[in-house]
């Protein structure tokens, strides 16, 4: 007999166990997404500037 598992379905993902989850490390990937999906929109290299601006670093000066 076939199962709906058999079909393709997809079974619900166990949820993840909490004390599994670091925050630093999702942080971590975040930004270097926003590097990774900016630098390949342009033509040549990010600038200091917009690379402090991509992960929200101000000049405090």
């Amino acid at each position: 007999m076939l199962t709906l598992n058999d079909l393709g379905a997809r079974r619900m993902p166990e949820p993840l166990d909490s004390r599994l989850r670091d925050d630093d490390a999702l942080d971590e990937i975040e930004l270097t997404s926003r590097l990774i999906i900016a630098a390949s929109s342009k033509d040549g290299h990010l600038t200091q500037s917009e690379v402090d601006e991509i992960l929200g670093i101000t000049n405090a000066g």
